[in-house]
């Protein structure tokens, strides 16, 4: 399944880059379910991160790392893959692309996911949508 956000923020691409961090992960994080970061090496191929979700009743451990980033002058994006995710996704990948608009930037969160079974696989798209949409906001007062 396929999940595509796009976020026009006012502030050029290189300020927007240079502030996705592990600080900006934490903002970005949801409500529910919890998520403390356990590790996160950046944003540079092979780096990896760890994640724990806490649904309250129980935890999951999500791990991956990034399998590809490219850097053009209005073009930068990374993508990140689970390898270690919660009992209910098969499988995991996220771009993250920013796109120099006119000394604004773009964000586009590109998301594909698998559930273990497609009928849960469909009932998890609405849940991961909002997840993503809840970045918007928070995105445009970031970078503002």
């Amino acid at each position: 399944m396929r999940i595509s956000i796009k976020t026009l923020v006012n502030q050029d691409l290189g300020k927007v880059k240079s502030q996705f961090n592990s600080s900006l992960l934490e903002k970005l994080s949801p409500p529910f379910p919890k998520v403390s970061i356990k590790r996160f090496d950046g944003i540079d191929l092979e780096d990896q991160f760890e994640m724990e979700l806490n649904f309250g009743f129980f935890k999951q451990q999500w791990k991956g790392k990034v399998t590809r980033s490219y850097e053009g002058k209005e073009t930068f994006f990374f993508i990140d893959e689970g390898n270690k995710l919660p009992f209910f996704l098969k499988s995991w990948k996220h771009q993250h692309l920013l796109l120099s608009k006119n000394g604004k930037t773009e964000i586009v969160d590109n998301i594909t996911f698998e559930g273990k079974v497609f009928p849960l696989t469909l009932l998890l798209y609405p849940a991961m949508y909002l997840q993503f949409l809840y970045r918007k906001p928070i995105y445009r007062r970031l970078f503002r």
